[in-house]
């Protein structure tokens, strides 16, 4: 399970790499050394950059996505529209919106492909360079994205399943917290896959905390065989801690996903472990790989997924993410 961790730590040496990259001269071949134009060191690229994410209000997930965009747009000198809706509908909305103005390119998280296709292959046809992050990878390339980044579901739902096996969990039941999500289905069927042992789905809304521990609280009273409980995101693995306590269940605690609360939840053993696809990295590389394909035609991945998990956080490493996650970075 270590190497999992390493994932993370290659991608964030890949992040200051491309950073590197992109403080340099648009087009260094060109160049004479002593130029200071461009980007080099000066943030000066000076692009307008939509970002159109399903991330619910309050989500602190998107935040940390937020946090590191606006970064990436204050290191290049880019201009961050950051807007989101859970609303797949309202969604494509803002994308449209984002292709009327004219942006120089576009970030989108596609949690409902669907209902984002049209909007993003107007993007691509208008001539608007197109980054998908987080979700919807499957879809990404086909809809005309240069590249998606993000983490890969399955792998990282195989790895939560197999260490839950490791440590003799035997029912689980995987707590949802977006309807329609498909990233979000991909995760419990790949745990599943792996568990070896029984696995059920539990849907909730993120949007309404209290009653989503309410639920579990109540699926753990009425079916006492579960002993694992998988969540999906930071505030859910929260609630759904509360939620076991309270039904005085001895089911163990596994989530996806990463917040301050989750990495003290983890340092003081109330969580077995964190699964986390590092959120600040996929809004800072995909700011900065837009710039720079705007600025050198660069494209990572070679048409695969950039991948920025999982990431393992552990007992022997939560107190380290856990200072991070309190600065908004992971």
């Amino acid at each position: 399970m270590k190497s999992l961790y390493r994932v993370g730590a290659s991608v964030a040496a890949l992040a200051l790499l491309v950073t590197a990259a992109a403080c340099s001269s648009e087009n260094a071949v060109n160049r004479d050394d002593d130029d200071t134009s461009g980007g080099r060191g000066g943030g000066t690229y000076g692009l307008k950059i939509a970002v159109v994410t399903h991330g619910a209000a309050g989500d602190a997930f998107w935040s940390i996505v937020k946090n590191g965009v606006e970064k990436a747009g204050t290191d290049l000198g880019d201009t961050i529209q950051y807007s989101s809706d859970g609303d797949p509908q309202k969604q494509a909305q803002l994308i449209d919106a984002a292709v009327n103005q004219k942006v120089d390119g576009l970030v989108v998280s596609m949690a409902n492909p669907d209902a984002l296709k049209a909007s993003v292959e107007k993007a691509v046809a208008a001539g608007i360079p197109v980054i998908t992050i987080n979700s919807g990878a499957a879809r990404s390339k086909e809809f005309g994205a240069l590249t998606h980044i993000g983490q890969d579901e399955k792998v990282a739902g195989e790895a939560v399943g197999t260490e839950l096996a490791n440590q003799g969990v035997k029912n689980v039941v995987c707590v949802i917290h977006e309807a329609g999500n498909v990233g979000l289905e991909e995760r419990c069927a790949a745990v599943g896959a792996t568990l070896g042992g029984k696995i059920q789905n539990l849907q909730v809304d993120i949007n309404n905390l209290q009653a989503a521990q309410s639920t579990i609280k109540a699926k753990l009273q009425s079916d006492t065989a579960i002993d694992g409980v998988v969540t999906l995101g930071g505030p859910v693995a929260n609630v759904a801690a509360a939620g076991i306590a309270e039904a005085a269940s001895p089911a163990k605690l596994a989530t996806f996903d990463l917040n301050a609360e989750v990495a003290k939840g983890v340092q003081d053993g109330k969580i077995l472990f964190a699964v986390d696809q590092q959120p600040y990295l996929q809004g800072y590389m995909a700011v900065t790989m837009l710039t720079q394909y705007k600025a050198n035609l660069n494209v990572l991945g070679g048409g695969q997924q950039v991948l920025t998990g999982p990431a393992l956080v552990t007992k022997e490493n939560a107190a380290q993410v856990a200072e991070l996650a309190a600065a908004g970075t992971r």
